[in-house]
This record gives C-alpha cells, structure tokens and sequence, in this order.
C-alpha cells in the first residue's frame, strides 16, 4: 500500500530549510485546510498515474477551524490531518522501524 509513505510525505517530508515538498499541501495547509483522506488510485488519469502513482490527496476546509490551523501550521509548522491519516503515518513508522530492525 501507497498510502502510509504518501502520509509520511504529506506530514513529515521537508526541505531543507523545514517547509513540506509539496507545493499544494503548503498552499491548502497554509490556508487553514486539514489533511483529510488519501486516496490511493484517486486520479486514475495518465498524468495522476505517472506524476504520483494515482494518489489523490483530500483537504478540508471547516471554516471554525481554519485560522486555528492556519495559525499552527504558520507558528509551529503543526499540520491538521484527519484521525485516519494519522493513523497511516503511525504505521508507516512501525513498518520502517521493522525494516531497519530486520
């Protein structure tokens, strides 16, 4: 499965200098939106296949919640993400943490 390394890309994956990689996940979560839902084969397009392996990434915007997000993410680089993205990145990490004990 795709998804848990696309919610390690989405939620932990920086440049250098601390900002994500992604372009779009800094403009929605810049903005106040949470990470939602990955989908993996949600853009079954050719372009969505050879550009992110068919990954489709969801954002919410609740507007009750978007300038505590925004404000988090702008202080604290802190990203909302939905119960069950976080849930993808806490297996992922078992999953490289066996990989390294292996």
């Amino acid at each position: 499965m795709l998804e848990p390394l696309a919610a390690y890309y989405f939620l932990k994956a920086r440049t250098p200098k601390g900002r994500l990689i992604d372009p779009v996940a800094r403009f929605h979560l810049g903005n106040g939106a949470r990470l939602e839902r990955i989908d993996w084969l949600g853009d079954l397009s050719p372009k969505g296949l050879r550009e992110s392996a068919g990954i489709m990434v969801n954002y919410l915007y609740r507007l009750e919640d978007i300038e505590k997000n925004h404000e988090a993410y702008a202080n604290q680089g802190e990203i909302a993400a939905s119960s069950a993205v976080k849930k993808l990145l806490k297996n992922e990490g078992r999953r490289l943490l066996d990989m390294r004990l292996s």
